[in-house]
């Protein structure tokens, strides 16, 4: 679905401000949240300069956090021609193309980059050889959840080896543990390293054969493994990976905590008339969805009376309903308890408990919180009222509907 029919949903719920797009900053527009406003700005630079090359990757930014491909496109290849060293251009236009599985055309624009990152990533999609995520076996499957705590899980299969538990994080990209990774024979085609929390941490990137999900199964697909960081399961053993939205963006996918199992449909017209269909019999609410980042979902939630505000819905915050920085949880009237800080790695957490949160008509009061400097805006680009997470979706279904971009919730 284009761009244009999705975003006004954030107009109309959060309000217009008073000063219109044509005189308001653009940038601030989107760093809002507003993004039809914003996008209606960069509209309005364009017009009186064709070759603004900012206001041009403007607009393909936000074409692709609805997945607009055709429009991304356009505007970031010309945003690209004008300004040639724009990395952040390039990578938003790489990405557009690993969405839709032509990971080819993303290697020389993450090459270009200079970044060693990029560059491990463009080793990894070349190794591909073609299109990636091939997909055979059925059109609709249903895999039963092992647990839904810490974090829902399922099984799944590498080359066709013996199945083994993975986590469901939609605020993860699909990785393995190195000795899942190891035990399959898959080869790296390239390293990067990164710092988290002080420590540096080696990422292997390659290409699985195989991925297999109950009766679908995915040909040629990237992947990352390192000595990743995920609790026990209930059995006390460790999961093999964890399946992110990398992966659940090539599906309509539903998370039926309640029900206890992944739904996984291709994204054909017909899984989405029965999907809508299904949805109007159960007075299911569709809202917006976006992507931000290259894997994290969005939509419009309340806190207290605040909202409805853009969102994330990273389902991976393990005891928690909602996360917020500081300053959003004292504007929406949450209280924060300094005297009982937690230690998140490098970083302050202090507990919260607002009256009530929102998804559509979906709440729940009283949940468990926390409130710190998570990074969100440097990762977005935009402000989110908080981070939904795995308590609050646990008595629910919820549906990324990544052929439409419209997200469901019981």
């Amino acid at each position: 679905m284009a761009a244009g029919a999705l975003l006004p949903l954030v107009e109309s719920s959060a309000g217009r401000a008073s000063t219109s797009a044509s005189n308001a900053d653009p940038d601030q527009l989107f760093k809002a949240g507003r993004f039809d406003a914003a996008d209606r700005g960069y509209a309005s630079l364009l017009r009186k300069d064709p070759a603004n090359a900012h206001a041009l990757a403007g607009r393909g930014r936000i074409a692709l956090l609805s997945h607009d491909f055709r429009n991304a496109e356009r505007f970031l290849a010309r945003a690209i021609e004008l300004a040639p060293d724009d990395s952040f251009a390039r990578r938003q236009l790489a990405d557009c193309f690993i969405r839709q599985d032509e990971v080819a055309r993303a290697v020389p624009l993450l090459r270009g980059t200079g970044d060693p990152t990029d560059a491990a990533f463009a080793d990894q999609y070349a190794a591909v050889g073609g299109r990636s995520y091939r997909m055979s076996g059925a059109h609709k499957t249903r895999v039963p959840f092992v647990s839904v705590d810490p974090l829902p899980s399922v099984r799944a299969s590498i080359n066709g080896a013996r199945a083994r538990t993975f986590l469901i994080d939609t605020g993860a990209t699909l990785a393995l543990h190195s000795t899942t990774a190891q035990e399959a024979n898959l080869r790296a085609v390239a390293t990067s390293t990164t710092h988290p929390a002080g420590q540096t941490l080696t990422t292997y990137h390659g290409v699985m054969d195989s991925f297999r999900l109950g009766g679908i199964e995915l040909g040629d697909v990237p992947v990352v493994w390192y000595d990743l960081r995920v609790p026990d399961l209930p059995d006390g053993t460790k999961p093999a990976g964890v399946i992110g939205t990398t992966l659940l963006y090539h599906f309509i996918a539903t998370m039926d905590y309640a029900g206890r199992e992944l739904v996984l449909r291709r994204k054909t017209a017909a899984q989405v008339r029965e999907l809508r269909a299904e949805a109007g019999r159960a007075r299911t609410d569709r809202l917006p969805l976006w992507i931000a980042g290259d894997h994290v979902p969005c939509s419009l939630g309340s806190v207290n009376d605040e909202g409805p505000r853009v969102a994330s819905l990273d389902t991976g915050g393990m005891n928690l309903a909602i996360m917020m920085n500081e300053q959003n949880a004292k504007k929406a009237g949450v209280a924060i308890d300094y005297d009982h800080p937690e230690d998140l790695g490098g970083m302050k957490g202090y507990p919260i408990a607002p009256d009530r949160i929102r998804l559509g008509r979906a709440e729940a009061r009283n949940v468990t919180g926390l409130a710190a400097d998570w990074p969100w805006l440097g990762l977005f680009g935009f402000d989110t009222i908080g981070n939904f997470t795995h308590e609050f979706f646990k008595p629910r279904a919820i549906t990324f509907d990544y052929a439409s971009m419209d997200f469901y919730i019981n």
